[in-house]
């Protein structure tokens, strides 16, 4: 693969925008390379109270290198981070480069640098209530929380960050994507406009 064949998607959108599933269902349909903006969380040593929205939180940097290697044909090594203990692990991910690399993350488009490497910027849209009510609905189920401190954390860090970094960033983007609608749908409308075909 020519390092100038890469095609570098950059999807963006706040929590539970639905972006996560758009994406994945668009790799399960073009075998894309995925990266996630999580992956690159810095460690947190005292994660009551920590801000986990705010760009500072993540190691944007050293994302911006992995996409800039994989476009030029590098294979990179991919950070591991453990949700449960809030730390990189000591093991790292290989990953090959590709036709096609999705990044994908709530910041992604906030920092400019990273922007600029896309051939394609995407942005996922959802209403604050369809965000909030899917958020607790995941974050109670799979993450052992409760409504009430999904709340608390979304009104103290994640509304705030959402409005100040992740939502002016969709002046940027390409294409919007209604996150309110079926995902087969925007899968849909992104695969034509990057020049895809099903299948």
């Amino acid at each position: 693969m020519s390092s100038e064949s890469a095609l570098i998607i950059i999807i963006a959108g706040g929590s539970a925008s639905g972006k996560s599933t758009i994406v994945s269902r668009f790799v399960e349909l073009t075998g894309a390379a995925h990266i996630s903006h999580d992956r690159y969380y810095l460690d947190a040593p005292d994660p009551k109270g920590y801000d986990f929205d705010h760009p500072d939180a993540l190691d944007t940097v050293a994302l911006i290198a992995d996409v800039v290697a994989l476009k030029a044909g590098r294979e990179v090594l991919l950070p591991v981070y453990d949700f449960a203990s809030h730390k990189r692990t000591p093991e790292a991910e290989g990953l090959k480069p590709s036709p096609i690399i999705v990044v994908e993350g709530i910041l992604v488009l906030a920092e400019a640098r990273l922007a600029a490497l896309a051939d394609l910027s995407v942005f996922v849209e959802a209403p604050e209530e369809v965000r909030l009510n899917r958020r607790i609905a995941r974050d109670v189920a799979e993450r052992g929380r409760s409504p009430q401190g999904v709340r608390a954390q979304f009104e103290a860090t994640v509304k705030p960050n959402h409005d100040r970094f992740v939502q002016p960033s969709k002046v940027v983007a390409d294409l919007v994507l209604d996150g309110t609608r079926p995902p087969d749908v925007s899968v849909a409308e992104l695969m034509s406009r990057a020049g895809l075909s099903p299948g």
